[in-house]
């Protein structure tokens, strides 16, 4: 019977790092959900302050992030540059990403 046991401690170590690893791997994919999301939300809002797009620009940043699966948390505008802070749920919890867009200085 020793083998068996060693056989079940084994399984149980295996599973363990399974389901870590998925963990950790979904939180990375959530935190580049999130990133993708406030950097077209970011490119949204610029292109609405510099009037490509027609609307406000935190509200075009809004309904980009929405489209993305995204909360938008934080929109700030400094001329044509526009600062956003989005939020992707997983797992009870929010992955959250910054991004910054606007013409080159």
């Amino acid at each position: 019977m020793p083998g068996a046991a060693a056989a079940a401690g084994l399984a149980v170590c295996a599973a363990t790092l399974t389901l870590g690893l998925a963990v950790v791997g979904g939180a990375s994919a959530a935190a580049q959900h999130a990133a993708g999301a406030a950097d077209a939300a970011a490119l949204a809002a610029a292109d609405a302050a510099a009037g490509a797009l027609d609307g406000d620009p935190c509200a075009v940043a809004g309904a980009v992030a929405d489209a993305n699966g995204a909360a938008l948390i934080a929109c700030d505008l400094d001329g044509l540059v526009a600062t956003v802070r989005a939020a992707y749920p997983y797992a009870g919890l929010r992955a959250e990403a910054s991004a910054r867009a606007g013409p080159p200085p």
